[in-house]
Order: structure tokens, then sequence, then C-alpha cells
């Protein structure tokens, strides 16, 4: 059941992606929502970076499990214990603290870089995109999880190069994600029930945005642009949704995880405050309410190829909220 929801259709047509929106009548989901940056700030968790000791540990070679099962020990960390290396993807190639860009929140002195270009098996080149996780630590900081009753939402500050700084390819580059858990269907483990088929089991989910180049170089736009790919809808497609991005610098994106397991996504350009016209969309990935939060995670995604490096994301101010009851 859709509800009332603005949305936008997605397709793909010579490796690009095109837009259809539609609209569902009734009263605007947005106005309803609890917006990303509200409720009680959950210091346990979430990173500012301004920490002169901040730093990070990458204990190479980092993973890349979900190519060749390979989970390489000891994984990367960073020195407050706020961040970690995925062990299905591995970490990024550069983590780093850096002066925060121009533009940036008033106050910010620091930021997060993070730049790949072994996004796949390290050293071994597969010559498609592949992509790293970021991981914040958060029910080990927190003591467990967020339930979806307590609204939690997160908001990341994250700096977008001009266009000619990025990767040279149309796709997507940069992902902020939440971990849910949900209801999946899957098959049943054990020989005796493979019979019976799919079943809906409890298993994580990883909502999220994306941010896409339409790259001039592929020679079918005439100019950059980006724009927010949404993971996903209720049949678990991706779907562009929001502004085209003409215009790079610092962007505010959110998420929120409302008590019907519906997950809302916000952006809007600049350092926030977000507020409920920056609202973009809102779906039931995979069509199951999402229960609870577990964490938040960044993609970094390049072409994989041994020598080009990803675009440059700088992030900052990560914070999660929630309205605990």
């Amino acid at each position: 059941m859709l509800d009332a929801l603005k949305f936008c259709l997605i397709r793909k047509v010579a490796g690009l992606f095109t837009v259809a929106t539609l609209v569902v009548g009734g009263a605007s989901l947005a106005k309803a929502q609890v917006v990303p940056g509200t409720g009680e700030k959950m210091t346990e968790i979430g990173d500012d970076f301004e920490d002169a000791d901040w730093s990070y540990v990458p204990n190479l070679p980092k993973s890349s499990n979900n190519i060749d099962k390979q989970v390489r020990y000891p994984s990367g960390t960073s020195s407050n214990n706020r961040w970690f290396e995925s062990l299905l993807r591995g970490q990024p190639d550069v983590v780093e603290r850096v002066e925060t860009p121009e533009g940036g929140l008033p106050n910010s002195k620091s930021a997060m870089k993070l730049r790949s270009v072994q996004t796949g098996i390290p050293d071994a080149p597969s010559y498609k995109m592949q992509q790293d996780d970021f991981i914040m630590n958060g029910n080990n900081r927190f003591g467990g999880t967020i339930p979806a009753r307590w609204t939690p939402n997160a908001v990341a500050r994250v700096y977008l190069p001009a266009f000619d700084q990025w990767e040279k390819r149309t796709g997507s580059s940069f992902g902020f994600r939440i971990e849910t858990l949900t209801h999946v269907l899957k098959p049943p483990s054990g020989k005796f029930f493979k019979k019976i088929g799919k079943t809906k089991q409890l298993d994580q989910a990883w909502p999220g945005m994306f941010l896409q180049l339409n790259s001039k170089t592929d020679g079918q736009n005439k100019e950059d642009t980006a724009v927010f790919v949404i993971r996903a809808d209720q049949y678990g497609q991706d779907f562009v949704a929001g502004p085209v991005i003409k215009e790079t610098g610092w962007w505010t994106l959110g998420m929120t995880l409302s008590p019907d397991g519906r997950v809302h996504y916000y952006a809007t350009k600049g350092t926030g405050p977000l507020k409920p016209s920056d609202h973009i969309a809102t779906s039931m990935p995979y069509g199951e309410p999402n229960l609870q939060m577990n964490t938040l995670f960044f993609n970094v995604m390049s072409a994989d190829n041994g020598r080009t490096w990803s675009t440059e994301w700088i992030v900052d101010d990560v914070e999660v909220f929630s309205l605990r009851r």
C-alpha cells in the first residue's frame, strides 16, 4: 500500500537512469514525518572529527569477502572506536582527517576524507564497478539497537567536489545508508526444509541514498549533473528522487526510520539543518517494515581497474537522533 506518496519510477535505458514521477492522492507524507536531526542526539555514536588525535588504522590488506570469501583480520578501526572496516567489502583505501572545505559548518575545522582505487580484491582488479564500506560502530557503543518506535534518524554533511574532479563515468559513486532489521524471503536452512521453499525470516537490510554522476564523458549527457538514487522501493528496485544536482559543494543528507517501518529520505544544498521541504522520498524498502536501526555506513564506489581513483568524498558531523520512549 503506497498511501499518500510522491515517488519516482526508474528505468534504465542505454546505461542511463530515466525518471517518471507518480503522485498518489491524499495528504503529503512529508508533512507527517520527523525530519532528520530531530529528538535527542545520541552522543555515544556519530562523529564530528574535531579531535586532533583522530586517526584510522587500516590493518591492511582489507577484506573482500563479497567477492572471494576472504576476511582478512585484524580489521581496520578508528582511534576513537566509532568507525570500523566492513568485513564484507573492506574499507576505503584512504581514510583520514582533513581540514574542512570552505562553506562547511560554522566552527568546523576538521572532516573525514574517503577515497579508493582498489574497491574489489586487493591487487586483483575486477574491471567492473565495486565498492568499499565504512561503518559506524553503532550498536556496540550504544549497547543495543534502536527500535523503530524511537524514530531513529541520521544526518550527514557531504562535500561534493566540482564535477571535473569526479571519476569519469556515469553511475553511483557514493552511498549514505542505514542497516536495519526486517523480514525477507529466504530459503530455510537444513536439507529437510529445502523443499518448503522460501519463507519470511528476520534479516538485515540496507536502505540508503546514492549519489550518481551522469557524466558528459559518456557521450550521452550534454553536461555533468548528479542525482540521488534511493534504495529501495517496495519491490526492491532503486529509484531516482529529489533535485537534479547542478551545484556542488556541501550538501546535507538525512534519513528517518518511522514507527511504521518506512524510511524517509531528505537532502538539501548547504549544511542544514534539514527542513520538512527537504523531503525527497519515502518508501517501504522491499515491501516489509523495518523494525530497528542497527547502524549507518558509507559506500565509496569505483571502476576497480587498478589505476583510476574514485571521487574524493569528504564527510562531516555525522549525527544520530531518536525520540526515546
